[in-house]
């Protein structure tokens, strides 16, 4: 079973329990490294994924081998992988990349740090308050309050500034 379809089997087979017990899938991953196989799965809390006000439990170690257990009873009955491989769970945590435009979108008003392909003003990282995405552009509020548009392929990596949560 080829990578795709393996990720696209976990997605299948996790979509109503993750909306049963409130979870989002974050992302999810079939890769090698060296000679291991590893299917990553990410998950968040429903609520924190579509943006309303965090109550501060985030995704715990039990609800990592609650998804973990029920994706692998499941793999294990129907035995699609041909191959040996590492099941992993995990949160985003709290300094998760935000890696498609819904992400943008979703964690409008909170801080992150965007990493730049080439520099702006002399910089190739830039802090700030995530404004939104829009027609492709990231918008980001600066310290005075100034909103800076980037396009979005100018943008290697952003994440929540976990360094400035407290």
């Amino acid at each position: 079973m080829g990578k795709k379809r393996v990720v696209d089997l976990a997605e299948e087979l996790l979509e109503g329990f993750l909306r049963e017990n409130m979870y989002e899938l974050y992302s999810a991953e079939f890769v090698k490294e060296g000679a291991d196989w590893h299917l990553r799965i990410c998950i968040d809390r429903l609520g924190e994924a579509e943006g309303s006000p965090c109550d501060g439990s985030g995704i715990g170690t039990d609800d990592c081998e609650k998804v973990s257990r029920f994706l692998s009873d499941r793999l294990d009955g129907l035995d699609p992988i041909e191959r040996s491989y590492f099941l992993e769970v995990s949160s985003p945590g709290l300094d998760r990349e935000l890696s498609r435009d819904r992400d943008f979108a979703r964690y409008s008003g909170r801080r992150v740090v965007l990493s730049l392909y080439s520099p702006h003003e002399g910089s190739k990282t830039l802090r700030g308050t995530l404004a939104g995405i829009e027609n492709g552009e990231v918008s980001l509020e600066d310290a005075s309050g100034a909103v800076l548009r980037l396009p979005r392929g100018q943008i290697a990596k952003a994440a929540i500034d976990a360094g400035r949560l407290f």
